[in-house]
């Protein structure tokens, strides 16, 4: 005879440390579920810490009062088994620690599994992640083994994240043993593509196992990165049966009808079996409908993971506006379209700065841009302070030749005065630059690279025209105005100043560097893909120069498989060259 388990996918928003205000939206929801005669309801991973906490698990106190949250947590838990991602010490020292660190005690990616007010096991995490931007090896110890609860009359097994990213234990081993659900709980971050391939693999898993898989992930922004939820449901045939919203807090609710019979049960070492429940708490519930929540184009999802992330940024950070210097180009353009989207237009400043090189139609694409956006718009001409700069070099360069020197002596007087501005007035810079410029570094140290918040740093230039244009199609009518989208790039630090006078073409470039910096193909490699040896040892050159301007830029959101920073990380003084 089936069962049917109801089971609850809370994909929540948490801050990293803020035990107090995780603590409350998982009994918010917990709550929630419960009226909905939940069975088993799953959160984050690392729910109670937020995710990721980074060097803060090396602080004894901050491992104590994440404990002590949890505990908070389980006596809210009546009426309900909940999965809750926590951080777990050893045994021996879920007593009162002290001390600067946690040297000598093992701590572990955990997820406790509460039921009716206690809690009932912790399941500690398997497979650490130790690339990209996870370095789970630094901090956990793993563990071995393979618990399965008994909710409902049916039989689940908790696993966390990487658990099930590979084929084979734990999922396999549980499924084994005789679960006929896998509730996996993540914090498995952004980046454009990867719900596709999330979905793939969630589907193999379900198949190979012959098990539902309930994947619960987090939505939000949290420095860098970007969680973009979508929590979903798959069948033991692979087929996808619900789906949560990206980029919205949500809690999915999913009837799975659970064949009858006893699945033969293997035991070895590990293996543990807990019976939580026979029947649910609330039986006779009316059906629900399983949602399918719609996917995103390409350029939607990715303005959307920029909204979040920008939006996020400054809220858990204590900042309220922003000030953004708009040139008249496509990227601050850009930017100043999401911090409006983020943060709505009463919060958002916008500040042009021409100099004797800037054109009168940049100045009036500004103007026009911040008249459609709805912000706050003034004009500083920085030329008293350029004539001042130049007289109080003129000495120093005296018998040289006008360069690089002069030309960045604008935009160090636009760092100086947005600076200004945000110190006076409490305003975070959001920096303009894009991830083409930020590999090449086409980028001027003290100023177009100073602020608080880069947004679109990890957004290559071709992107940046096509999440414009998407941007314009939103809405009543365009904000970016045409001409921003169809005038070449230029900084105008000079007469007639193209971007193209310093670097290829943005179409070839951004190939270049996808191929570089994304995929670490070699300078020979990617010739062969068809592009110039000697461009492409140009742009290798310049990548690999710059790293020093990018460890002095600003953090921005993570949209790409690589982002500079986090994912990928070079020495500034190295000898080897690719080129």
């Amino acid at each position: 005879m089936a069962k049917t388990l109801r089971v609850g996918l809370a994909q929540i928003n948490t801050t990293v440390g803020d035990f107090e205000g995780n603590v409350r939206k998982v009994l918010e929801y917990v709550e929630r579920a419960r009226d909905l005669g939940v069975d088993i309801v799953s959160f984050p991973e690392l729910t109670v810490t937020g995710y990721p906490p980074e060097d803060l698990l090396l602080r004894a106190g901050f491992v104590k009062d994440n404990v002590d949250a949890l505990n908070a947590t389980v006596e809210g838990c009546r009426g309900i088994t909940a999965v809750v991602g926590f951080v777990d010490r050893d045994k021996e020292t879920h007593g009162p620690i002290s001390g600067p660190d946690v040297s000598g005690v093992s701590i572990y990616n955990a997820a406790a599994v509460i039921h009716d007010g206690r809690l009932a096991h912790v399941y500690h995490k398997q497979r650490l992640p130790n690339y990209g931007v996870f370095d789970e090896a630094r901090y956990f110890e793993p563990d071995q083994q393979f618990p399965v609860y008994i909710v409902a009359g049916v039989a689940v097994g908790v696993n966390i994240c990487e658990d099930i990213w590979y084929p084979g234990y734990p999922v396999e081993t549980q499924a084994r043993a005789g679960a006929r659900v896998i509730v996996n709980i993540n914090g498995s971050p952004y980046h454009a593509g990867k719900r596709r391939f999330r979905e793939d693999m969630l589907a193999d898993r379900a198949r190979a196992y012959d098990v539902y898989v309930c994947y619960t992930n987090q939505v939000g922004g949290q420095d860098e990165l970007v969680f973009d939820g979508g929590s979903m449901v798959l069948s033991p045939s692979g087929e996808l049966i619900a789906r949560a919203a990206m980029f919205e807090e949500e809690l999915l609710v999913v009837d799975l009808p659970v064949e009858g019979g006893r699945r033969k049960e293997e035991g070895g070492k590990g293996v543990e079996r807990f019976v939580l429940s026979h029947a649910p708490f609330l039986p006779n519930k009316l059906a629900i409908e399983p949602r399918i929540a719609p996917e995103l184009e390409d350029e939607a999802e990715v303005y959307a993971a920029l909204v979040l992330g920008t939006r996020d940024y400054l809220h858990k950070t204590g900042f309220r506006k922003a000030l953004i210097a708009l040139s008249g180009g496509i990227d601050s353009s850009l930017v100043a379209a999401i911090a409006v989207d983020a943060l709505g237009a009463e919060n958002v400043y916008g500040v042009s700065m021409p100099s004797r090189y800037s054109s009168e139609g940049s100045i009036k694409d500004a103007k026009e841009l911040g008249e459609n956006l709805g912000i706050e718009f003034r004009i500083i001409r920085i030329e008293p302070a350029h004539a001042a700069f130049e007289e109080m070099l003129a000495l120093a360069f005296e018998a040289t030749q006008p360069g690089v020197a002069e030309e960045n002596i604008q935009a160090r007087i636009r760092g100086n005065v947005v600076l200004s501005l945000s110190n006076k007035f409490g305003w975070i810079v959001l920096t303009t630059g894009n991830k083409s410029e930020l590999a090449t570094g086409y980028a001027t140290l003290a100023g177009d690279l100073v602020g608080g918040f880069a947004v679109i740093r990890d957004v290559p230039k071709t992107l940046v025209y096509k999440l414009s244009r998407y941007r314009n199609t939103l809405g009543e009518r365009p904000v970016i105005p045409q001409a921003v989208l169809t005038k070449p790039p230029s900084a105008e630090l000079r007469p007639g100043q193209l971007d193209q006078d310093t670097l290829p073409p943005y179409d070839m470039l951004d190939g270049i560097l996808q191929a570089y910096v994304e995929n670490d193909r070699s300078v020979q490699e990617i010739a062969e893909m068809g592009y110039d040896y000697a461009t492409v040892a140009r742009v290798a050159q310049m990548v690999d120069r710059n790293e020093y301007k990018r460890r002095q830029a600003p953090p921005g959101v993570k949209i790409t498989p690589k982002a500079f920073g986090r994912d990928r990380r070079l020495p500034m003084a190295s000898r080897y060259k690719a080129w």
